[in-house]
């Protein structure tokens, strides 16, 4: 299974009239925050796949039709379940939730730690408390399907694992009570920036693999057996 992941750039080889050719091979796609949701939309038209996505901090336009009573007048646009937004531009939202596609469990995380109080950042409580939200569905995940989750997309790394040391782009140390209780296969986030072709995108936290996958990337995963 091939997933093509993005996050914090629009990439023109993928905003290109030749993206349903070059990724004609992909199952998945999975959006790690900070882009526009136009490109999503675009995204999803072109390659004909579910997308799944979490916020960033920035191009936030649209994050509050996705919170409870904070739909707008033109919320027919997309698809409204319990009060929420969960379906816009062809894209689903997964923040505080955790979904079943394609045969894999994927959950979502969205923000980064506060910095300067401006919006979807939080303190490690609050993401802490956003987590919680999840525990119940990973429970029955575990119950059901016999493990928590496989794939947890955020848009904020761990706190020392592919994050930076200034205020904005430090990750969250309640990321790395998640993975070491939940064990999931792979960490996808965005958020840090990489300019440099050489600089590390894969780092490891026990058995999970955490990628940033700024601009976009291609993960191969093998499906969970059932």
């Amino acid at each position: 299974m091939r997933l093509l992941c993005v996050a914090d750039h629009i990439d023109p080889l993928v905003h290109s009239p030749a993206a349903k050719q070059r990724f004609s091979d992909i199952d998945l796609v999975l959006s790690a925050g900070d882009l526009p949701m136009e490109y999503l939309g675009f995204i999803s038209s072109s390659l004909n796949k579910p997308v799944l996505f979490v916020f960033g901090n920035h191009n936030l336009e649209h994050v509050r039709r996705f919170r409870r009573w904070g739909l707008s007048s033109d919320a027919e646009l997309g698809v409204i379940t319990g009060g929420v937004m969960t379906n816009f531009f062809g894209s689903t939202y997964i923040g505080s939730r955790a979904v079943l596609r394609k045969g894999l469990l994927i959950g979502g995380l969205g923000g980064c730690r506060r910095y300067n109080r401006g919006e979807n950042q939080f303190t490690e409580f609050q993401m802490f408390r956003r987590i919680l939200v999840m525990v119940p569905r990973l429970i029955w995940n575990k119950i059901v399907h016999g493990r928590y989750i496989d794939i947890l997309l955020t848009h904020a790394p761990p706190r020392g694992v592919n994050d930076r040391p200034d205020p904005t782009h430090m990750g969250f140390r309640v990321f790395h009570w998640f993975v070491n209780t939940f064990k999931p296969l792979y960490l996808l986030h965005g958020h840090v920036h990489l300019y440099d072709i050489n600089a590390v995108r894969e780092s490891q936290i026990g058995s999970t693999r955490v990628i940033n996958v700024y601009n976009h990337w291609v993960l191969e995963i093998e499906p969970p057996a059932r």
